[in-house]
């Protein structure tokens, strides 16, 4: 008997799956093993609300073997190793870019995009690895800073030149997010410009005190990592003496709504979204979430760092 399942068979299974008779039932039926019906009962079942269709099942098989033909010259092991990849939540670029670093595979990201949008047409999950933006643009100018005022703080202008063109990786960017406007709890993050690495921290409440605290912490995971760090002007941050006598670190503020002056800690932020999306309650996320989160993005390739990973610029400093 052919390995590959018929259109005749597809429409059988179909009408006997609606007769309710079990997997094992319709493969005695049609002379098949039951993890061959199985199989094509779970690949081949409709996106929206899995059920079965012989007309779209033999569609999606047929999409399939189309996509195969199509990437010949790739094998199975190299198209295991994409699905892998995808499933870290990596783009098809870093994927491509990754590969042809290390040597194991020479594919162009376009490729990778086909093979995800094929691989969707046929019932497969790997489109809902992409990041799909849905931030609105910031104005970047207009209202007056309402949050607290602090006297004494360091404005961006003054840091050291080395900051500004990334020299050495010891100079940071630090943040909050939260997840739905009720909610008091919130993460603290906290990007290293020149590498990208990234920490996260629980926090309980959105408070100087809270914020101080943890951010002592992250700092004292990485001595002597740390030389300054520059943060925008929440009141979260109005502790910052704490954490300078601490660690010895110089915190630096960036001029009130210019939020492209942390360019990087934003578009960090923008990553971890990702995984902690916006309006979204935080009360259940704990610090290992955070600390998979961060492992997750530092462990992910960046074009800029020449699809090397912030976990591998970052480390072998240390």
């Amino acid at each position: 008997m052919s390995a590959q399942i018929t259109l005749h068979e597809r429409y059988a299974i179909s009408i006997l799956k609606q007769r309710g008779l079990s997997i094992r039932a319709i493969a005695r039926e049609l002379s098949r093993s039951p993890s061959t019906i199985s199989r094509e009962l779970s690949r081949n079942r409709t996106r929206h609300d899995g059920a079965y269709r012989w007309k779209l099942a033999d569609s999606y098989s047929r999409t399939r073997r189309s996509r195969s033909r199509r990437n010949t010259r790739f094998r199975n092991d190299d198209w295991a190793t994409v699905d892998h990849l995808i499933s870290l939540d990596w783009s098809p670029e870093q994927v491509a870019g990754w590969l042809r670093l290390h040597g194991l595979l020479s594919i162009s990201y376009e490729t990778i995009y086909l093979y995800v949008w094929d691989d969707k047409a046929a019932g497969g999950d790997l489109w809902r690895h992409m990041r799909q933006s849905t931030k609105k643009r910031r104005k970047r100018s207009g209202s007056r800073d309402s949050r607290g005022r602090l006297a004494g703080k360091r404005h961006i202008s003054e840091r050291p030149p080395e900051v500004e063109t990334r020299e050495t990786d010891t100079h940071w960017e630090i943040d909050t997010i939260k997840g739905d406007s009720q909610g008091k709890h919130s993460v603290l993050t906290l990007v290293e410009r020149k590498t990208g690495f990234t920490m996260m921290g629980k926090l309980e409440r959105r408070c100087a005190a809270d914020t101080t605290a943890r951010c002592i912490d992250l700092i004292r995971r990485h001595e002597g990592r740390v030389a300054t760090i520059t943060s925008d002007n929440g009141t979260e941050f109005h502790g910052y003496k704490d954490v300078e006598t601490a660690t010895g670190v110089e915190f630096y503020f960036a001029t009130p709504h210019h939020s492209w002056e942390r360019g990087t800690n934003e578009n960090t932020n923008g990553l971890i979204r990702q995984y902690l999306p916006r309006r979204r309650s935080m009360a259940h996320v704990t610090q290992l979430h955070c600390d998979e989160v961060a492992a997750m993005l530092n462990s992910r390739p960046r074009k800029r760092l020449g699809y090397r990973t912030p976990e591998e610029c970052y480390v072998p400093a240390r």
